[in-house]
């Protein structure tokens, strides 16, 4: 399921128009990027939990010259699925 289709299917099971669910779909999506940002954990009890860590920079290897490079220091984005929906996934 894309975007387009989760839009759809919101504002079909809710009867509201596209455009409305379209709004309540991007402004989820900017909340949940806005509190990782800030460094905040996003919990949705029963479906699950966004967080951010940082992975510090590493040293790496240039695979076509074999240059040994520094690898940047980078956040990351987990997502722990809640019990609701590991229950649902396992039937």
């Amino acid at each position: 399921m894309n975007k387009s289709q989760l839009i759809d299917e919101i504002a079909k099971q809710n009867d509201i128009t596209k455009a409305k669910s379209k709004l309540i779909v991007e402004s989820l999506m900017n909340t949940i990027i806005r509190s990782l940002s800030e460094g905040d954990l996003v919990q949705l009890p029963g479906f699950g939990s966004f967080s951010l860590s940082y992975h510090p920079e590493k040293q790496g290897r240039n695979p076509q010259t074999g240059e040994q490079i520094t690898i940047a220091g980078q956040n990351k984005v987990s997502f722990k699925a809640g019990s609701k929906l590991k229950q649902a996934l396992s039937k």
